[in-house]
């Protein structure tokens, strides 16, 4: 174990990885945070949110509520964060706190899903968008036509999926070389994505602000219209209805503005991380949660509610450029869309692989995963990591009503979100059982607002969970079998490791 238990009065430092190279600095740390959360999702789940709730004004608070819960959650892992700044980050906080089996079956998950699919998607994006600059290449132009596994399942290569695939393999072999090269790739990126997201909400404010639009949405914030039913007798024009389609809208949202909490796996590397973990964490959640907030003022500015609530493939962003920019709208957005989701897959792709690495310390994973290589940087798990997000590009759901294809990696997301919130919870209570088991521990920074705002996320985070299960089993209750198929997966990895205990 990395860290020592300790007793009730004996107060010992924070420890600190020291096989790492420390080159993340302030500004570094922040544009991995900003640049992990903004990825393709603010440009369309909008609209979907907008069916499900109904209302502008409901539409606007949702997305606040998303700011809530992700800043309280950052400020509360700033404390985590500062009291064990290792490289694995949330991996060690769930270890410390309650046991390795939990931190276990949250490194599988994400490695198998989190943070493998999530790359595996934002790659299909950037391909996909990539595609409105060269139409050669798409998803429905195949090198390898579909070939099916079942009445519901196939693989296929198409020219947009092997394109997924260069670019997962680029920023891979860009990360191996060291983190000098990936910070650079990170910072440059993100950078740009977030002057190109700031544009967006200047131009939806200022040159696409339509009085119709305006009048309509703004003039009549509550009143649901042209919303879906959530379930039979269910819809958002009543109270407890409205309530479940906030709840329900949140697995857009939030989905949009994960990712923060990859610069704590990172923190082996990080300048004096006590300090700008938890800064980094509070800086870059604020800056994102608040474009994402005006980018929707934007939106609403520039089209009706029922223009965003129908617009097609959701693509928001993309409706509202053309208002301003006819015929060149598309274009523009395509690339700022590009730039977001390759800064978002390097800044994925680069933390991922340090909670590989700290498993495997923790004789939980593959032991070449624990070994850094000449750059100093886990390169074992970086191609690791990359080789699992390209094999995750490949596999399409198929629905034989329609003859339409699908990503599975999209259909496993879905799936995660509420395993992912449970992690998030189980992390933020993390701070709770520490401060019992542990009061002594140097904790440099303190969780802001302790005890209300951690409990205020996990009151948040539970309620939604509950909605979630009741309302949309059929995409709940099978990521609690993925994750849970981790149990006899951390069972063959102990029995190994005390086999090689035995034979020493």
């Amino acid at each position: 174990m990395a860290e020592a238990s300790e007793g009730a009065s004996t107060k010992t430092s924070v420890a600190y990885d020291t096989e790492f190279v420390r080159e993340l600095g302030l500004y570094d740390s922040t544009m991995i945070v900003i640049g992990s959360m903004i990825g393709t999702g603010i440009f369309i789940v909008s609209s979907e949110m907008a069916r499900e709730i109904g209302s502008p004004g409901w539409l606007l608070m949702a997305w606040v509520l998303t700011g809530v819960l992700t800043i309280a959650g950052a400020l509360s892992y700033g404390e985590l964060a500062s009291m064990m700044p290792r490289a694995g980050g949330q991996y060690v906080y769930l270890r410390e706190a309650f046991s390795p089996l939990w931190a276990f079956l949250y490194g599988w998950t994400l490695f198998l899903v989190i943070q493998t699919g999530t790359i595996a998607a934002v790659a299909v994006g950037f391909a996909r968008y990539f595609g409105q600059l060269a139409p050669g290449i798409a998803e429905d132009r195949y090198l390898i036509p579909p070939i099916h596994l079942s009445s519901g399942y196939a693989v296929s290569l198409s020219t947009a999926q092997l394109l997924g695939i260069v670019v997962i393999a680029l920023l891979t072999w860009t990360n191996t070389r060291g983190l000098h090269y990936g910070k650079i790739v990170q910072n440059i990126f993100t950078t740009a994505k977030t002057g190109g997201l700031l544009a967006l909400v200047v131009i939806g404010l200022l040159l696409g602000w339509s009085a119709r639009a305006a009048g309509a949405n703004f003039g009549n914030l509550w009143t649901a219209r042209g919303y879906d039913p959530i379930a039979p007798g269910l819809d958002a024009s009543m109270l407890f209805g409205l309530f479940v389609a906030i709840c329900i809208s949140q697995t857009g949202s939030l989905f949009s503005a994960d990712a923060w909490n990859n610069i704590t796996f990172t923190a082996g590397e990080v300048i004096n991380p006590r300090r700008n973990i938890p800064l980094s964490l509070a800086l870059g959640t604020l800056i994102v949660i608040s474009l994402y907030l005006l980018a929707n003022v934007g939106y609403l500015a520039t089209l009706p509610l029922e223009a965003i609530q129908r617009v097609p493939a959701d693509r928001v962003a993309t409706a509202m450029l053309q208002v301003v920019f006819p015929g060149a709208g598309a274009i523009l957005m395509a690339m700022v869309i590009m730039v977001s989701a390759f800064g978002c897959m390097n800044g994925l792709i680069l933390a991922g692989a340090r909670v590989g690495f700290a498993m495997a310390r923790d004789g939980l994973f593959f032991a070449p995963a624990g070994r850094l290589n000449q750059a100093k940087v886990p390169g074992w798990a970086l191609v690791a990591e990359g080789l699992w997000a390209a094999a995750l590009v490949l596999p399409r759901v198929y629905d034989p009503a329609t003859g339409q294809y699908g990503n599975l990696y999209g259909n496993l997301l879905e799936y995660l979100i509420s395993g992912n919130l449970i992690f998030y919870i189980l992390t933020i209570a993390a701070i709770f059982r520490l401060r019992h088991t542990r009061p002594d521990a140097e904790r440099p920074y303190r969780a802001f607002g302790y005890p209300v705002v951690p409990a205020l996320y996990i009151a948040g985070g539970a309620t939604i969970l509950c909605v979630l299960f009741a309302y949309r089993a059929s995409t709940t209750w099978p990521g609690l079998v993925i994750l849970l198929l981790g149990l006899p997966v951390y069972w063959l990895f102990r029995r190994s490791q005390a086999g090689r205990a035995a034979g020493s």
